[in-house]
């Protein structure tokens, strides 16, 4: 398989990226991750005049992208200019509409992928602990329409989000795969309340709460009762997209870490010329190529139709991302001494999303657990 991007993708990877250098210096992106709104409409405008969040999405659904080395491009590029932008809610809200909406709800596809629209995904719960399918808030038929309640935690960016996607249950118990709905509930509607707060690595997240939100019968995404498939199809392009994230974060640790040897003088000698700090760099150099290759992996995986492939590579590319992130994390901060602690070197920042991006659609113990009960499964099928 060739795994070198297209002569389009790279076009894209340099438009981003000197986007991001000229436009989103560290600075300029920790006034924006700090700010009252936890992100710049102006620069996630921009955003969608250069087709980033077009690359996204497939001919089909109004973009020229799609595929998963799309994704691993875009995301790459985000993930090393530290970008709060809300592009991660766009491609897991982008693909449930293209997955399982209507006509007309693919219609709202066209606005997110032009930036009129921020999109967010509500699913997480406050004791879900990442299962996908366990999921307390309710929805209950009232004449052609529906009333939700319940709470959602944790939505990245979701005081300025226009519109949502939220998971409720509208039949079975708390964790049954089946009797899962969703739902796309515009910002203004009543009875849903959004309280903010600032993320420990950036921007904003927001807790919904739902108290009777009643909803027409086209905000129903999809068949009744079976949105965990569209749930799963949309985390996973979250996971990959986050994957490819960590990636460009790595990159750029690993750049200021050997950037530091190389001009860090002690006792009048370069530090990079101490062999334990040589031996510390170069095994951190073939950690991040194994987060590199378990993208590629995912990216390869993604589109294909072996659904059990498909996720295992996804939670072998999440559980690779949480254990190396770490590592990045760590040895890049020690082996620039106190100075890596100092909030005013971009270094921590990217610490922190690195160990952060664990925590987000599942850890990497989840995801080993994952990654071992789909292959259980799969030996099961083959022996069937």
């Amino acid at each position: 398989m060739n795994f070198e991007h297209t002569e389009d993708r790279r076009m894209l990877a340099d438009s981003l990226n000197r986007f991001i250098a000229e436009q989103y210096a560290f600075d300029a992106r920790d006034r924006i991750a700090k700010s009252a709104h936890g992100f710049s409409k102006e620069i996630f405008q921009q955003f969608a005049e250069l087709g980033v969040i077009g690359a996204l999405f497939s001919e089909a659904d109004g973009g020229f992208g799609g595929g998963g080395f799309d994704i691993a491009v875009v995301f790459e590029a985000l993930g090393r200019g530290l970008v709060v932008e809300p592009l991660l809610g766009a491609v897991m809200v982008g693909e449930a509409l293209s997955a399982a909406g209507s006509d007309a709800q693919k219609e709202k596809l066209g606005d997110i992928i032009n930036g009129v629209t921020v999109a967010a995904f509500a699913h997480d719960e406050a004791d879900t602990h990442y299962e996908r399918t366990r999921v307390s808030t309710r929805a209950e038929r009232s004449g052609d329409g529906w009333v939700l309640n319940g709470a959602k935690a944790v939505v990245p960016q979701g005081e300025q989000a226009d519109l949502f996607l939220v998971s409720a249950r509208t039949s079975g118990n708390v964790d049954d795969e089946a009797g899962i709905s969703l739902f796309l509930v515009p910002a203004k509607t009543a009875g849903l309340t959004v309280r903010g707060c600032p993320a420990i690595d950036g921007g904003r997240v927001a807790e919904l709460t739902l108290d009777g939100v009643k909803l027409g019968a086209d905000a129903l995404l999809g068949t009744e009762g079976q949105g965990a498939a569209t749930l799963e199809r949309a985390i996973g392009r979250g996971v990959l997209a986050l994957c490819a994230e960590a990636v460009g974060a790595m990159e750029a640790a690993k750049t200021a870490t050997l950037e530091y040897l190389r001009t860090r003088k002690q006792f009048g000698i370069l530090i990079g010329s101490f062999q334990a700090l040589q031996h510390r760099m170069a095994d951190l150099l073939l950690e991040i190529e194994q987060a590199r290759s378990a993208v590629i992996n995912a990216a390869a995986a993604i589109d294909g139709t072996d659904r059990v492939a498909r996720e295992r590579a996804l939670s072998a590319a999440k559980f690779s991302i949480g254990r190396i992130g770490a590592l990045v994390a760590e040895e890049s901060i020690q082996m620039h001494g106190g100075i890596g602690m100092t909030w005013e070197l971009p270094l921590p920042h990217y610490a922190k999303r690195l160990v952060m991006i664990d925590h987000q659609l599942g850890d990497e113990d989840h995801h080993l657990q994952r990654y071992i009960a789909l292959g259980k499964e799969s030996s099961k099928e083959v022996a069937a």
